[in-house]
């Protein structure tokens, strides 16, 4: 089974498993074939993180491929620059693109197809065209003012000056010429080679920092997963610079309350939700960093520090606290669920960060380059500083819950900073409430903001909505607008496999 943002991405990964392939194939080969088919989201220039259980090995492992800062920065240099906060776009913007390393890293040590075999179908894509889905064209159409800051960008993803519309067919020539150079070449071309000349270059003419010894020095590391147990499931995210610790520390808090006697979305049960995300995401900005800057994990993710962080939510009143984040926009990620019928498990998530990254086009490549550098901050003493070489704060986050020693269920909820709120509801939907795939990501969400305010989606009762309100929760808006995110989901269950896709995405979950 496979579960994606993209039907011609779950439709490559299923024929992968049909011919053969396991789920580390599949779930590499449908990352590759989103990054043709949702260019917005997720691409050469981006970075990835895994989680993956593989039967052979019988244990859960995880992959940061995430990319690090050019050596050359810092933040001495921004500020002789005059810019004294980090930029969200441009070539101040931009850290070194991992992802491609790490999904070699995977099908090298899991998987049973060639780099090549994988690139195979996202290639037929970028030649031939894909037909343009609904949601990927609003996203599309929504990052057009940012696309046209760049001549290639606008060459490249504005044909005719103009985003794609739904049905289109659209065509990516230049991408397609990348695509088969490293299927021909290997990971070498960028790490070392041409493409990573040519985006050095890129880079360089804009003024920026990066250059082709940080591009062919990155290096992804395979690492411990961290975890927490919330009602008998062991629940896993990546460590630091992942933000997957603010999901746990958020479960710690409510595992605390007898959600299931609470009602479903009810005001008892969001409140208190919304409160423990709120500490979670205060938690983690104060400490997610790049992993040489150490970070108390025990402390944090223990049962002493969840009974603290309880003691502090007042239940008839919203805390009132900082903005948890500096993100001031959508996040676009895409994210691949995977199990095969061997018993390997792949949680698989890549990204530009924000929609077109950095907005920055290779010329001749069609590689956007990501954005994540925006991730870091300047405050003087702050863990999460820029500084040359470091990993930032990192948004994207798989997740994976097991059960006796097995896997029970992999997730991700794409959007930004609303990944580690959307685990937190998707997790008690599924634990808690006992609900279906399909259901658990149906269900509708809150979304505490980047100002510090409170979304509400469409589907919470409105007598909800007003008793939030009345005890000092600021609601911006009640729609659908404000990025609930789009979450995936497989749970493996004796022996058989439900699978989960989000509608609030143009994807699917397939399985046979």
């Amino acid at each position: 089974m496979v579960a994606s943002s993209h039907p011609l991405a779950v439709e490559a990964a299923i024929n992968t498993l049909r011919s053969g392939g396991n789920a580390i194939d599949a779930a590499v080969t449908a990352t590759f074939v989103l990054m043709v088919v949702e260019p917005m989201a997720t691409g050469l220039g981006g970075d990835c993180f895994a989680l993956l259980y593989t039967e052979g090995e019988k244990r859960l492992m995880g992959l940061n491929a995430s990319g690090r800062a050019p050596q050359a920065i810092s933040v001495e240099r921004l500020l002789k620059r005059g810019i004294t906060q980090m930029p969200r776009e441009g070539p101040l913007s931009i850290s070194v693109p991992g992802a491609l390393d790490g999904l070699a890293q995977c099908l090298e040590r899991f998987g049973t197809i060639t780099l090549g075999d994988a690139l195979e179908p996202a290639i037929f894509y970028a030649e031939n065209g894909f037909p343009v889905s609904e949601m990927v064209a609003q996203m599309w159409e929504n990052s057009s003012s940012k696309l046209r800051t760049n001549s290639e960008s606008t060459r490249i993803y504005l044909p005719n000056n103009k985003s794609p519309q739904p049905g289109e067919l659209f065509r990516n020539p230049d991408l397609a010429r990348s695509l088969r150079l490293i299927a021909e070449q290997g990971t070498s071309v960028l790490y070392g080679g041409a493409l990573g000349q040519a985006i050095a270059e890129a880079v360089q003419e804009l003024n920026g920092f990066l250059n082709l010894t940080d591009i062919a020095e990155h290096l992804s590391d395979w690492v411990d997963p961290i975890k927490t147990v919330y009602r008998g499931f062991q629940v896993f995210e990546m460590p630091p610079n992942n933000q997957g610790l603010a999901a746990l520390l958020a479960l710690n808090v409510v595992s605390g309350y007898q959600l299931s006697n609470m009602g479903h979305n009810s005001f008892e049960y969001l409140h208190q939700l919304i409160e423990a995300m709120k500490l979670g995401l205060a938690d983690a900005r104060n400490n997610i960093a790049d992993p040489a800057n150490s970070v108390n994990l025990e402390e944090l993710l223990s049962v002493k520090h969840a009974d603290e962080l309880r003691g502090r939510i007042n239940p008839r009143a919203a805390r009132q606290t900082e903005a948890p984040t500096a993100d001031r926009e959508a996040g676009d990620t895409v994210y691949v669920a995977a199990a095969d019928g061997r018993g390997n498990v792949v949680s698989l998530i890549s990204s530009l960060f924000k929609s077109f990254g950095s907005g920055i086009t290779v010329p001749g490549t069609g590689l956007v380059l990501q954005n994540r550098a925006s991730g870091f901050n300047l405050e003087t003493h702050h863990p999460n500083r820029l500084g040359p070489g470091k990993r930032p704060y990192h948004t994207i986050m798989p997740g994976m819950l097991m059960k006796d020693g097995r896997p029970w269920a992999c997730l991700g909820v794409v959007g930004g900073m609303m990944q580690a709120q959307g685990h937190l509801q998707v997790i008690c939907n599924l634990v808690d409430f006992h609900m279906d795939p399909q259901s658990a990501v149906d269900a509708p969400r809150f979304r505490i903001l980047e100002d510090g305010k409170l979304a509400l989606e469409n589907g919470i009762a409105p007598s909800v909505c007003a008793e939030l309100q009345r005890v000092g929760h600021q609601i911006r808006s009640v729609s659908t607008e404000e990025g609930f995110g789009g979450g995936q989901l497989i749970v493996l269950s004796e022996g058989t496999l439900y699978g989960g896709s989000d509608p609030r995405k143009d994807g699917c979950a397939l399985g046979y």
